[in-house]
C-alpha cells in the first residue's frame, strides 16, 4: 500500500506541470510503484492469490497505458519506459 506522502512523491517527480496529475506517464509511474510493492508482498506470502489477481490486472492496465501512448507520442514513450526500467 502506497503511503499518501509516496503517492505526491511519484506525481510531484513525473508530473509535466503544476497541476499534472493524471497524465499517461504519472498513471504508468503509479502503476509501477504499486506493482514493485505488491510484488515484494507476494514474494512473502506466496499463495496470496487475490493480491495475484490484482498484480495482473495493475500490470496489464500499465502495458495499456504503454500501447496508448507508443501510439499517441513515441518520445513520451520512450521516456515512460525509462520509468519502468529504473
Amino acid at each position: 500500500m502506497l503511503t499518501t506522502k509516496k503517492k505526491q512523491a511519484v506525481i510531484k517527480k513525473h508530473q509535466e506541470h503544476g497541476t499534472d496529475t493524471g497524465s499517461e506517464k504519472v498513471q504508468i509511474a503509479m502503476l509501477t510503484e504499486r506493482i514493485e510493492v505488491l510484488a515484494d508482498h507476494l514474494k512473502k506470502h506466496k499463495k496470496d492469490n487475490h493480491s495475484r489477481r490484482g498484480l495482473i490486472k495493475m500490470v496489464a492496465d500499465r502495458r495499456g497505458h504503454l500501447k496508448t501512448l507508443e501510439k499517441t507520442n513515441p518520445e513520451k514513450h520512450k521516456s515512460a519506459l525509462k520509468i519502468i526500467k529504473a
